[in-house]
Order: structure tokens, then C-alpha cells, then sequence
């Protein structure tokens, strides 16, 4: 699949099929998020990866009882760090940068994820202190995203999306 491929094909599912996740797979994803740019290439973010049943029902309950993370193969929680940015950047680093560092990373593997034949969503309503204790991760580190990964069990409508020109602003 080229990129624009993988882009397209890209959707939320929140269902999925009963078996696991390949670990050689799971590598790869996890490789692909190394490789996203962050600010000052601190990589002020960290990867917490959840594939237990008891995690994965854990985080479910987390984010406010969106159950399907806890049928879901596996799930990555993607942390800002922020202490990594503060060094150099201070406290914008601490606040937006760690935070942006761990959304790309969060993006290229929901890419990476796609372009292995899986399906993920983005789940970024949860209560951070109830994820935290679920893996436990640190009062320092900041939990940003989950995303729940697996083979698709379903093939959801395509969502419509805003048109081009509503979307962006050129300056004259």
C-alpha cells in the first residue's frame, strides 16, 4: 500500500476479531513510532503497551467504559514525558511540545497499523490518574492517547470529512 492508500484506508473500528495481534506486527508499529519527528528529536513521550485481558478491561473502564478497548488484541498508551522537553525548551516543552511529541508518535503508528492490515481508534476520553494505576505509569509521565489495535471485525461507513476549501486558509 503506498501512503495516500494508507491514509485512505484509515478509519476508527471498534470492534474486532479473536485473535491476537502478531508480535512481529506489533514490533513493526512500535518501530514506526520511533521513527516520528519530535521537538528537538528529545522524544519527550513514552509507549505503554496493554495485552492481558484484566489491562485491557482495566483501561476499558479508564475510558469511561468504552468496552471495546477490552476486546481489543492489544492497546498502546501514548505518554508525554515532560521533563525530557523542559531541559531545552522549558515550560512550553513541558506543555505543548512533550504532549505534540507523543500524538505523532500515537499518528505514525495508527498509520503503521493500517498499513499492516490492522484496525485501530484513537481513544482520548479516559481518566488519566485511573490509566495511570492501571499501567502503572508514573505521576511524572502524562497520558495523551490510547489506541486499541486488532484485526477488524467490522467495516464501519467512511465518515465524511470537511471539504478542502472550508478547511484551509490560504494567505493572499
Amino acid at each position: 500500500m503506498d501512503f495516500f492508500e494508507v491514509v485512505a484506508k484509515r478509519q476508527s473500528v471498534r470492534s474486532y476479531a479473536a485473535y491476537d495481534v502478531e508480535k512481529k506486527k506489533l514490533d513493526g508499529i512500535l518501530a514506526a513510532a520511533n521513527e516520528a519527528p519530535s521537538a528537538g528529536n528529545l522524544q519527550a513521550y513514552e509507549i505503554f503497551v496493554a495485552r492481558k485481558r484484566e489491562h485491557l478491561a482495566a483501561l476499558a473502564a479508564a475510558a469511561l467504559s468504552q468496552d471495546f478497548i477490552a476486546r481489543a488484541p492489544a492497546a498502546l498508551v501514548f505518554c508525554s514525558h515532560p521533563a525530557r522537553a523542559a531541559g531545552r525548551y522549558g515550560e512550553r516543552g513541558m506543555r505543548l511540545y512533550a504532549l505534540q511529541d507523543a500524538t505523532i508518535a500515537c499518528t505514525y503508528a495508527m498509520l503503521a497499523a493500517t498499513a499492516l492490515g490492522l484496525a485501530t481508534v484513537w481513544i482520548g476520553a479516559f481518566n488519566d490518574d485511573a490509566v495511570r494505576r492501571v499501567l502503572r505509569i508514573p505521576e511524572d509521565i502524562l497520558p495523551a492517547a490510547i489506541l486499541a489495535i486488532g484485526y477488524a471485525a467490522e467495516k464501519p461507513l467512511r465518515t465524511p470529512r470537511r471539504r478542502i476549501d472550508d478547511l484551509v486558509h490560504e494567505l493572499a
